[in-house]
């Protein structure tokens, strides 16, 4: 499906009415990386963002959640908004506490603003390490921050390039606090989880406080796109829940921007009979294991 481009050039990246899928997810399940785009009137986009997508308020996204029967949800701060974290602070505080949320900061971040940040429900930083987002980060100045990190109950999240994960993942088994790494490590499924990017994420999940998202399987498949069940990226995402069931968690990855196409939210969903092919598997991935990282308040 291609990307149908709005007024002011600003490109939509989602569905409006997703399929509804046939998966029926457990109690309590967990979507565990969206972002949330304005209202542009009230949370302005940054000036120096790469792309403009359309306004994916956080109505929409809890509309979405309603429809999937999801129930939790850990929002990822996005460069579209820059270091102003106000976006993601007001749907948590909308959310009920059923909706936490991970933050963009300077890596010299002080102590008063980190505290300020997990009292609002904020459970992590993330970090880019992506060839097309600037301002990259020396991975050896974030594993500095841990420590502070771990002073007030928050994790690192990181995002790299596959390649990357010989050496920026390597740096990060210093971390004094859980590293979770995006979307698979953004590997290229279609090399197969022989090749030595996947085999090297999984040498990092032999160290207990590394986890994974296994989102993304719409993106590291790049000859896949909606309606094939994304035949590369699915498998790899099984893989990790079996070898680490207790390391992995699910997103959506809503709204979906830089992206190929636009993805069916209800298929990512339906994936998860794949992914999670267990009863037990699944409230794995999409209760428990969000629970002990997020901790969300029961």
């Amino acid at each position: 499906m291609s990307v149908p481009k709005l007024a002011e050039n600003f490109i939509q990246t989602y569905l409006d009415m997703p399929s509804q899928p046939k998966l029926q997810l457990p109690a309590h399940s967990c979507d565990a990386h969206v972002h949330v785009f304005g209202p542009r009137a009230q949370f302005p986009f940054a000036s120096n963002r790469k792309s403009s997508p359309a306004d994916a308020p956080k109505e929409k996204l809890f509309a979405l959640h309603k429809r999937l029967g999801i129930a939790r949800c850990v929002i990822v701060q996005s460069i579209v908004h820059g270091n102003d974290n106000s976006v993601v602070e007001d749907a948590i505080e909308a959310g009920g506490g059923n909706y936490l949320g991970v933050a963009l900061v300077d890596v010299d971040v002080s102590n008063d603003e980190l505290k300020r940040l997990a009292s609002r429900g904020f459970r992590a930083l993330r970090f880019h390490f992506m060839k097309h987002i600037a301002g990259g980060y020396d991975v050896h100045d974030v594993v500095k921050l841990s420590h502070r990190l771990a002073m007030v109950g928050m994790h690192l999240q990181v995002h790299f390039e596959s390649e990357l994960v010989h050496t920026v993942g390597q740096a990060l088994l210093n971390s004094e606090v859980p590293v979770v790494i995006d979307h698979m490590g953004r590997v290229d499924a279609t090399l197969g989880e022989s090749h030595a990017d996947f085999q090297a994420l999984m040498r990092l999940l032999d160290h207990a406080h590394v986890h994974v998202k296994v989102s993304g399987i719409d993106r590291i498949d790049a000859t896949s796109h909606a309606g094939s069940a994304y035949p590369f990226g699915t498998p790899l995402a099984a893989k990790l829940v079996s070898e680490f069931p207790l390391q992995c968690v699910w997103g959506l990855d809503w709204p979906h921007p830089n992206h190929t196409h636009i993805p069916d939210d209800g298929e990512l969903v339906d994936a998860l009979s794949i992914i999670a092919p267990t009863p037990a598997a699944l409230e794995r991935l999409l209760v428990t294991n969000p629970q002990a990282l997020y901790r969300f308040e029961t």
